[in-house]
């Protein structure tokens, strides 16, 4: 079995397990009543909240492309921003990450494996973001972590082992040379990061963060939960760590269940209500932005088909 066919395996496991637990807990709860009328303009205002996000994180991609040197205009950052959240909604293994690489690399005529680095770049402001706003909750205002304190010692012991018998096995070896020279030019654009240019890209990012932490506070009062704007930033901030973690497209189970688990810690809620909160929040997450980043991929960037057609050109000899 090759390797993406095990990590795929391992995405759809973790899944699996997640899905089935929250298909469990749903099934032994009372459906949900649907939004009446009075809650559209609450709706529409999350999503108007997301679609500000949405153009923020489409700023700061066009703001890292043009720091690594790659020309990108304003048009083509936020139109790729929405297909690669797409692709991430519907494709396997993140591969909207790696499509919104390519096909920046693509209209730039850039190389690819800098454009990767680019984006690697993103991920880490992300985690790094995330990390502060869920540390400074937790911290400042004594939410519950969520998770065991145990577990959270095991994870980062078991990542520092796993580094440390990568460098020491890989140490004198041709293939151990490539990966270092790989790691090399992928973290070039996270090296320049350590400027001020970071530094106002990392606080974009907390902005992001900030904005979308608040559609989870608006959907609250349209499932009938009340939720401040901590309590929201609270949910969220799991909910996306909780997204770390390899899953299937959609990121289906954990996802849902990390929102079952923090909409319980800060909130009292029903368990029909909870429910509610959890189709809400996945409808104005994932359904507009979906369908956006399919309609830009098809009219803009010719398809799919197209644009794995041209990266099989290019990996080709």
């Amino acid at each position: 079995m090759g390797r993406s066919r095990r990590l795929a395996l391992v995405q759809l496991s973790v899944s699996a397990v997640a899905l089935g637990a929250v298909v469990w807990w749903a099934s032994r709860q009372s459906m949900p009543a649907l939004p009446s009328a009075a809650s559209i303009p609450a709706i529409v205002g999350a999503l108007g909240l997301y679609a500000v996000a949405s153009i923020l994180r489409g700023e700061r991609w066009m703001r890292l492309v043009r720091q690594g040197g790659v020309p990108c205009g304003r048009r083509d950052a936020y139109a790729l921003t929405t297909v690669g959240y797409m692709g991430n909604n519907a494709l396997p293994a993140r591969a909207g990450d790696l499509l919104k690489s390519f096909l920046t690399a693509r209209r730039a005529g850039a190389a690819q494996a800098d454009v990767l680095g680019i984006l690697v770049a993103e991920r880490l402001l992300d985690v790094a973001a995330l990390a502060l706003l869920f540390a400074g909750l937790v911290t400042t205002l004594r939410l519950p972590v969520g998770i065991p304190g145990w577990m959270l010692v095991v994870v980062g012991i078991a990542l520092v082992a796993a580094a440390a018998v990568a460098v020491v096995v890989t140490r004198h070896s041709t293939h151990g040379a490539r990966l270092r020279e790989l790691a090399r030019v992928l973290g070039a654009p996270t090296r320049r990061l350590w400027s001020r240019q970071g530094a106002a890209l990392l606080l974009t990012s907390v902005a992001v963060w900030l904005v979308e932490g608040s559609v989870y506070a608006v959907l609250g009062d349209v499932a009938s939960v009340h939720l401040s704007l901590l309590d929201g930033l609270y949910i969220m901030a799991l909910a996306n760590l909780v997204a770390l973690v390899p899953a299937a497209p959609g990121y289906v189970g954990t996802f849902d269940a990390a929102i079952i688990l923090g909409l319980g810690l800060v909130a009292t809620a029903s368990r029909p209500q909870q429910l509610a909160y959890v189709l809400l929040v996945r409808f104005v997450l994932f359904i507009p932005i979906t369908l956006v980043g399919l309609v830009a991929l098809v009219v803009r960037y010719g398809g799919l088909r197209s644009a794995m057609a041209m990266r099989a050109r290019l990996a080709s000899p």
